[in-house]
């Protein structure tokens, strides 16, 4: 029985090896420390220059949390989302979430959705936070949310569902 669950679950997840799952992006920062791409000139300059928009400085942040400096990412997403800055917002739920901080990656997340409800990926973030602290009903809400604003083929979608999927199994899973 147990073989035909763990087979019933690696068919299920395909979808997601078939898509790529939105939390494996291969990017790497593009520059040091203090510094982010001027969109214009296409060069790294010092992150507090006037004439680097928002944009740039989020844009970096993403490539920092993706690789992994979860601390130095907030540090980029806090600039911005004092604004007001959905990605940013979005950005600063991640980065907690991966340091373990899930209440406070909760509330960022439902701050981004707040200004942006079609925002798929904050929605897709939200329910990792819930499927990590072993709440699948709100996390299955927002699946259900994502599959109502996603056109096919749906990559968030698959991989949510998939995580899910693991989550409703007892397996162990990563969020």
């Amino acid at each position: 029985m147990f073989r035909i669950l763990i087979a019933a679950v690696i068919c299920l997840a395909l979808p997601t090896l078939a898509y790529g799952a939105a939390d494996d992006a291969p990017r790497q920062p593009a520059c040091i420390k203090g510094y982010v791409v001027d969109p214009q000139t296409k060069k790294c300059v010092k992150k507090t220059s006037a004439t680097v928009p928002d944009k740039a400085i989020t844009d970096q942040a993403w490539l920092w949390a993706y690789a992994g400096d979860y601390t130095y990412a907030i540090e980029l997403f806090a600039e911005v989302a004092a604004k007001g800055d959905p990605s940013a917002l979005n950005g600063l739920g991640y980065s907690h979430r991966k340091l373990g901080k899930m209440d406070l990656a909760i509330g960022f997340y439902k701050r981004a959705l707040a200004i942006d409800p079609n925002y798929l990926l904050a929605r897709n973030y939200l329910a990792k936070g819930y499927l990590a602290i072993g709440r699948i009903e709100p996390a299955l809400q927002q699946l259900v949310e994502i599959g109502k604003r996603c056109h096919a083929p749906c990559k968030l979608y698959h991989d949510l569902k998939s995580a899910l999927i693991v989550a409703d199994s007892g397996l162990p899973g990563t969020y």
